[in-house]
C-alpha cells in the first residue's frame, strides 16, 4: 500500500472516475445555489439533489466530484477526538439513471485494491441484510472473500431521508480493519463490536438509490436508479497514511505544526493543549474555505457559523497563549496545501487575510471586556453556590460583546457549570421577531414540492430577447394557484409558459421583463418573468380581456421603455466594476448587484468607506468612458476560453459547455447572460446616488444613468436656485451667504446664552432666600420659566455649590415640556438623600420619568399643568428619605 499525500488520492480518485466515462466536475461552493433548505453544503450529493429529482438535466448521466463540505453539529467533539473536523472533502461518482450496482461494485474494489493498492486481507463489506442483489454482485464480479461480506440492518445500511416519502435505498459499505493482525473477523456481532472499538473504520459508503418512497411508507422501484457514493478524503487519507487521526494527514498537520510554532508548543504532550491545537487546525481550515466561498461574519445564517467558528479558534490562541491576532497568517498553510485543488484561494488569499483579520480585530476589541463580564458572572454564581447562568445574562454577551452561546458555554462548563439554554432561545426569539427570517422553509428532496417543480422537464422556451422585443409564441402551460389549468380568464391571474418568449427572466441581479401577451380576442399584461429551479422561464400574468388557452398562439412584447433603463444600468454596472478596480485595486471583486429600471445597486469587496474624492474619480471615469461610445458586443464561448480571455466573472454557471461574455469595447469583459445596450453612448450620464456598508468587507454603491440621471441634476439645479432665492444671491455666492448666515446666527446664540444667564443669576438669589431646612438638611425646590437643558442643569450645579451642604431639585417648563434636574452634596447623601430616587417619583406625578445617580440626576415630563403638583411632592420625598 503506497503512502499517498491527501492531494495525491484526490487526483487519483477523480482520474479513475474519468477513465469510466464520468464527467469530473469542480466542487460547488459552500454556499448552496437554489437551495433554501440547506445552510451550507454538508454532503457531495447536496449540491447535485436537483439531478437526482429530475429538477434538473445534469450535463453528463456520470459526474465524478470532491465536494468541500462543512458540518457543525459536532463542533463540541472537535478537537477533543482525532477524528471530528467541521470542514471535510468528500469524494464521490454518480449516476443519475445510467448505470447501477453491476458497474460500480467492481470499480469500487478495482480502485480500492488495484489503484490504491490496499490489502485485501484489511477490507471488509457491509450491505443491507435484504440487498441479495447487493451479495450476489459483490461475490461475482469481485474476488472479496464472501465471508468478510456481512449483512446489517436499516440503521446501517439503508439510506432515507428522516420518516418522510423521497428517494431512498441500500447501501454497501467498505471498512478498513486497523489491526487485521488479531485475525478475521468471522461474525456481524464481532464486526459491529469492531467498529465500536475504532478497530474497524469505513471509508467509502455506495449508496443504491432505487425505490422512491410514497406517502404511505411504499417502496417503490425506480425504472432507472440513481448511484451516490460517497468516501471522505481526510479518511482515506488517514488510511493511506497509517496515522490514527485526521489531524496527522499531510496537508493537515503542516497546519497543525504551524500552530504549534506560533504558540511555541508541543503537539502529544498535554490534553489541553491538544484540544486547543486541534481547534484552531479544524477552524482556521473551515474560515478560509467560507469566505473564499462568500461568506461574510455576522450574527445570523451562514455568517453566524463562520463567526463561531473564528471566534472559537481566536479564543483557543488565547488558551495556548498567543497574544496577538494570528488566524490571517496561518490561513496561508491553507492556501498553501488547497491551492492545486481549489485556484480560487490563491485567487482570493489578499481578501480572505483581510475579512480574518477585521474580525479577529473586532473579536480582540470585544472579548476582554466580554470576558470581564462573564467572570462577573460565574463569580457570582459561585458565590451563591447556583449552577447555571441565567439565558438573559448569555444573550446579552451574545448580543453586547458578540460572544458565540457556544463559547459561553464552552467556558462555563470548563468551570463546571451550565446555560439556561430555553431562557437564552426566549431572549434570541423576541429578538428574531421583527428580523427577517435568513432563509426559508423549502426543499425539493421530498416528494410534494409545489406546482412550479413539476413543470415537465420536456416543456422548453426559446428566448429571443437579445436579438428581439416582440415575438409570436405558443402556449406550452398554464398554471393559476398550485395547479395546471387549461385557460385563464379575465381578472384572473396566473403563469404562462410558451415556446418562445423575448421576456427576460430575473436572473444574475436582472429583474424580471415585463409587457404585454395578446392576440385578437386575449389581452394580458405580464408583470413579472422568472424561472424557476429547473431553468423554466415564466411569465406571471394578469388577464384584462378575453380567454387565454392551452396551444394558442399569441404575441409577446417587452415593455420597451422598461427594457432600455433595464440595460442602461446593467451595462453601467460592468464599467463601475471596472472603475472601481482602477480607482481602489485590484482586489475589488462583485459581491452582489441588483438592476432594474429605476437604479443599479453593485456590492463590492472592499474594507474602508469611499472617500468623496474616491467617488468623484470613479464617476469621472465612468461618464469619460460611456462617453467614449464603446461597441457593446457579445462572444459566445467554453468557460475555459472565458478564462483564458480575462473575462470578469464568478463562474457559477461553470459547468455549461458555452458561456456569454459581454464587452464594452476594450473597457469592460465580464460573463453575463443579462441585457445590455448596443453602445456605452446610451447609458447618457452616470451618477452615484449612496456608497455604505452592507457587511465586514463589503460595500455598497447605489447609482442612476440615462434620463434619470438627468432628472437628478435638474432637480438639484432646481433646488440650488431656490436656496438663491431665499438667500436673495447668485448661486455662485451661495456658500458665501451661507457662512455669513451660520456666523450671525452663532453671535445671536452668544447673545440669547448671556440673556439667560443674567435671569438665572437673578432667580438664583431668590431660590436660595426660599431654601428651607428638613431634618437638618438645607433644600432648595422651586419652578424656573424658559430654562432648559445645560441651562437648567448649571442653575442646579451653582445653586448646591452656593448652598454648601444641601439638596437643590428644580422643575422647568420651554417648549410646552417639563424638565426636571436634582443636585446633592456630599454630606446630603450621606444623610439619605438620593437624586434618582427624588426625580423618579417627581416626574412621574408630570407624566414622565428618569432617574440617576445619588448626587445628580434628571427627567423630562409631558404634563406642564402638572409641575407644580409634582415640585409640591419634592419636599415630601426629601423627608422620607433623609434618617
Amino acid at each position: 500500500m503506497e503512502n499517498m499525500s491527501l492531494n495525491e488520492i484526490r487526483e487519483s480518485f477523480l482520474k479513475f472516475f474519468e477513465s469510466k466515462d464520468h464527467l469530473r466536475m469542480e466542487s460547488f461552493p459552500l454556499v448552496p445555489k437554489n437551495d433554501n433548505s440547506l445552510l451550507l453544503i454538508n454532503a457531495g450529493m447536496a449540491p447535485l439533489k436537483p439531478y437526482f429529482t429530475g429538477l434538473q438535466t445534469p450535463p453528463s448521466k456520470r459526474v465524478t466530484t470532491c465536494q468541500k463540505c462543512i458540518r457543525t453539529g459536532d463542533i463540541d467533539n472537535v478537537g477533543k477526538t482525532s477524528r471530528h473536523g467541521t470542514f471535510f472533502e468528500m469524494l464521490g461518482n454518480f449516476s443519475f439513471g445510467d448505470y447501477f450496482k453491476e458497474e460500480i461494485i467492481p470499480w469500487a474494489w478495482e480502485y480500492i485494491t488495484e489503484v490504491l493498492q490496499i490489502p485485501k486481507e484489511k477490507l471488509y463489506v457491509t450491505i443491507y441484510h435484504e440487498d441479495d442483489e447487493a451479495f450476489e454482485i459483490w461475490s461475482r464480479t469481485t474476488d472479496v472473500d464472501p465471508k468478510r461480506i456481512f449483512r446489517l440492518g436499516k440503521e446501517d445500511n439503508f439510506w432515507e431521508v428522516g420518516v418522510g416519502p423521497g428517494p431512498c435505498g441500500p447501501c454497501s459499505e467498505i471498512h478498513y480493519d486497523r489491526k487485521s493482525e488479531l485475525g478475521t473477523i468471522t461474525n456481524e456481532a464481532d464486526f459491529v463490536k469492531a467498529g465500536e472499538e475504532d478497530r474497524v473504520v469505513e471509508f467509502w459508503n455506495l449508496v443504491f438509490t432505487q425505490f422512491d418512497k410514497d406517502d404511505n411508507g411504499n417502496y417503490i422501484r425506480f425504472k432507472n436508479p440513481n448511484i451516490d457514493t460517497g468516501m471522505g478524503l481526510e479518511r482515506i487519507a488517514t488510511i493511506m497514511q497509517g496515522v490514527n487521526s485526521i489531524f496527522e494527514v499531510d496537508t493537515i498537520r503542516a497546519i497543525l505544526d504551524e500552530v504549534c510554532s506560533i504558540a511555541k508548543v508541543t503537539y502529544g504532550k498535554d490534553r489541553k493543549t491538544d484540544i486547543s491545537i486541534r481547534v484552531i487546525t479544524d477552524h482556521v481550515r473551515s474560515t478560509t474555505f467560507l469566505i473564499s466561498d462568500g461568506v461574510l461574519p455576522s450574527n445570523e445564517g451562514r455568517g453566524y457559523v463562520l463567526r463561531r467558528i473564528l471566534r472559537r479558534a481566536a479564543r483557543h490562541g488565547r488558551l495556548l497563549g498567543i497574544k496577538n491576532i494570528f488566524l490571517h497568517e496561518l490561513c496561508d498553510k491553507v492556501i498553501e496545501n488547497s491551492k492545486g485543488a481549489y485556484p480560487e484561494l490563491e485567487e482570493k488569499r489578499d481578501y480572505i487575510k483581510k475579512v480574518i483579520k477585521l474580525e479577529e480585530e473586532r473579536f480582540t476589541e470585544t472579548i476582554d471586556s466580554g470576558m470581564d463580564i462573564l467572570k462577573s458572572y460565574i463569580e457570582e454564581l459561585e458565590s451563591k453556590g447556583e449552577k447555571t447562568l441565567s439565558g438573559e445574562k448569555a444573550f446579552k454577551l451574545y448580543d453586547t460583546y458578540g460572544f458565540p452561546l457556544e463559547l459561553t458555554q464552552e467556558i462555563v462548563e470548563e468551570k463546571g457549570l451550565n446555560i439556561d439554554i430555553e431562557g437564552f432561545n426566549a431572549e434570541m426569539d423576541n429578538q428574531r421577531k421583527t428580523a427577517r427570517a435568513a432563509r426559508g422553509d423549502s426543499s425539493y428532496m421530498g416528494s410534494d414540492d409545489g406546482v412550479l417543480n413539476k413543470i415537465p422537464l420536456e416543456v422548453e422556451t426559446e428566448f429571443k430577447g437579445y436579438e428581439t422585443l416582440n415575438c409570436e409564441g405558443k402556449v406550452l402551460v398554464l398554471i393559476e394557484g398550485n395547479n395546471f389549468v387549461k385557460a385563464l380568464d379575465k381578472g384572473q391571474k396566473g403563469i404562462v409558459l410558451t415556446d418562445k418568449t423575448p421576456f427576460y427572466a430575473e436572473m444574475g441581479g436582472q429583474i424580471g421583463d415585463s409587457g404585454l401577451v395578446l392576440s385578437e380576442n386575449f389581452k394580458a399584461n405580464v408583470y413579472n418573468c422568472k424561472k424557476n429551479i429547473s431553468g423554466k422561464i415564466l411569465h406571471f400574468v394578469e388577464v384584462v380581456e378575453g380567454t387565454l388557452k392551452e396551444n394558442d398562439i399569441v404575441t409577446l412584447e417587452v415593455d420597451k421603455t422598461k427594457r432600455e433603463n433595464i440595460c442602461k444600468n446593467h451595462t453601467a454596472t460592468h464599467m463601475l466594476h471596472e472603475a472601481l478596480k482602477e480607482v481602489l485595486g485590484e482586489h475589488v471583486n462583485q459581491a452582489g448587484s441588483y438592476v432594474d429600471d429605476d437604479r443599479l445597486r453593485f456590492d463590492f469587496t472592499h474594507f474602508a468607506a469611499l472617500s468623496e474624492e474616491e467617488i468623484t474619480r470613479v464617476e469621472n471615469i465612468l461618464n469619460r468612458e460611456i462617453m467614449k461610445v464603446y461597441n457593446v458586443y457579445t462572444n459566445v464561448m467554453s468557460i475555459d476560453e472565458a478564462k483564458s480571455s480575462g473575462a470578469v466573472a464568478l463562474f457559477d454557471d461553470k459547468y455549461k459547455e458555452d458561456v456569454r461574455v459581454v464587452s464594452v469595447g476594450d473597457y469592460s469583459k465580464e460573463l453575463c447572460g443579462g441585457t445590455h445596450v448596443n453602445n456605452s453612448g446610451e447609458i447618457g450620464l452616470f451618477k452615484i446616488l449612496s456608497e455604505t456598508g452592507v457587511a465586514a468587507g463589503i460595500r455598497r454603491i447605489e447609482a442612476i444613468t440615462g434620463e434619470k440621471s438627468v432628472k437628478y441634476v435638474e432637480d438639484k439645479n432646481i433646488f440650488l436656485k431656490e436656496i438663491s432665492a431665499v438667500l436673495k444671491c447668485g448661486e455662485k455666492d451661495i456658500l458665501n451667504k451661507l457662512s455669513s448666515v451660520v456666523a450671525t446666527l452663532k453671535e445671536k446664540e452668544k447673545e440669547i446664552q448671556g440673556l439667560k444667564e443674567k435671569l438665572t443669576s437673578g432667580v438664583e438669589d431668590e431660590l436660595l432666600n426660599s431654601a428651607k431646612e428638613i431634618k437638618g438638611v438645607k433644600a432648595v425646590t422651586g419652578i424656573v420659566k424658559d430654562v432648559e437643558g445645560d441651562a437648567l442643569r448649571n442653575l442646579g450645579d451653582k445653586l448646591r455649590d452656593r448652598l454648601g451642604e444641601g439638596v437643590v431639585v428644580l422643575g422647568s417648563t420651554a417648549n410646552g415640556k417639563v424638565q426636571f434636574v436634582a443636585m446633592a452634596s456630599k454630606e446630603a447623601v450621606s444623610k439619605g438623600v438620593h437624586c434618582g430616587k427624588i426625580i423618579k417619583e417627581v416626574a412621574t406625578v408630570a407624566g414622565g420619568g428618569g432617574g440617576g445617580r445619588p448626587d445628580m440626576a434628571q427627567a423630562g415630563g409631558k404634563l406642564p399643568e402638572k409641575l407644580k403638583e409634582a415640585m409640591d411632592k419634592a419636599s415630601l420625598i426629601i423627608e422620607t428619605l433623609v434618617k
